[in-house]
């Protein structure tokens, strides 16, 4: 069983890729489904991106609820370059045999635009070759410790983490144009729960996880982030996988 957050589709492209690859079953944690029991499982992954080199908040959440099992258990995080600490903070909650990171597409438009379309193909190449690697590891339950945590790693983890949860969270910059619709789509998929529509547009609550897929998805770039978002680009990953390859998922 592998478990998954995922915001644009990176790390849900990469936890099914595996799962492809391993015979291994995916489950998103932000569904509405029932968790799965796990305890008779043999091997156990769990993927996510890393927001400010550290955990995202509804993934540490999760597997703090999670029976700690015989299983083999790895982890994956997808990043931009960098993972700090993420990785060893991740296993002092849930003890991983084997820790990856792997660099995936910049979807944080907040911080700046997204990567050029040619820097995205060869992300998304070079994460291919990494996941088949990666792949033979785990179906072999090598214990293996592949994380960039690049330079200043505690700090950022700790430090610059701690702001990221504690100040730029905050909804307060969210606003849509008039080119909004009302399709409701990013209060429907808003992994917090904290988008709702009122006469046809959304609101935010206090509550963000700052996963940008409201941002991200919307259908009619509507949705903004302060001003520097208007002149940015939107990233999902599912405009730059191929129809075959997704249908193999």
């Amino acid at each position: 069983m592998i478990f998954y957050f995922s915001a644009t589709g990176n790390s849900e492209w990469v936890a099914k890729t595996l799962a492809h690859l391993t015979g291994d079953q995916v489950y998103d944690i932000s569904s509405k489904t029932a968790k799965p029991d796990i305890r008779d499982q043999k091997q156990v992954g769990f993927v996510f991106p890393v927001y400010a080199w550290g955990v995202p908040e509804p993934m540490e959440n999760f597997v703090k609820s999670l029976p700690k099992g015989k299983a083999f258990a790895f982890g994956v995080c997808t990043c931009g370059s960098e993972a700090g600490m993420a990785m060893k903070h991740f296993s002092k909650t849930y003890p991983l045999n084997s820790s990856y990171s792997l660099v995936m597409p910049n979807n944080y438009i907040v911080g700046s635009d997204t990567d050029s379309e040619q820097t995205i193909h060869a992300k998304l190449d070079a994460a291919r070759k990494e996941l088949q690697r990666m792949a033979g590891e785990i179906s072999q339950q090598k214990q293996v410790y592949r994380v960039e945590e690049g330079s200043l790693a505690g700090l950022k983890s700790s430090l610059v983490n701690f702001g990221f949860n504690r100040f730029a969270r905050t909804t307060k910059s969210f606003y849509v144009t008039d080119a909004c619709n009302g399709c409701g789509l990013c209060a429907k998929n808003c992994p917090a729960s904290t988008i709702v529509m009122k006469d046809g547009h959304p609101t935010w609550g206090t509550q963000c996880y700052q996963c940008l897929r409201c941002i991200n998805e919307c259908p009619t770039q509507a949705i903004q982030y302060g001003k520097e978002t208007e002149t940015r680009h939107r990233y999902t990953i599912w405009r730059y996988l191929p129809k075959e390859e997704q249908s193999n998922l």
